[in-house]
């Protein structure tokens, strides 16, 4: 369980947007997990990822790339 980002964690999370072409500038990641977490695009257009504190980082990063895609409506990785 993780209560609050490091910056190990929130580089992992950069090396996800950044593959995607996504501004690091157009994120919104607060350092406090919560249960549930979630990821939504702003009505300012930027895209807030807040982590889910209930279980492991790794297994919460794992997923990262593929829901970003989703909710971003980006092509899925070849």
């Amino acid at each position: 369980m993780i209560k609050a980002l490091t910056l190990k964690e929130i580089e992992q999370i950069f090396s996800v947007t950044d593959a995607l072409g996504i501004s690091r500038e157009a994120l919104i990641i607060p350092l406090r997990t919560e249960i549930p977490g979630r990821m939504k695009v702003l009505r300012n257009g930027k895209l807030e990822i807040v982590v889910d504190g209930s279980g492991d980082f790794a297994s919460w990063f794992e997923g990262l790339e593929g829901r970003i895609r989703s909710l971003m409506n980006l092509p899925a990785e070849d």
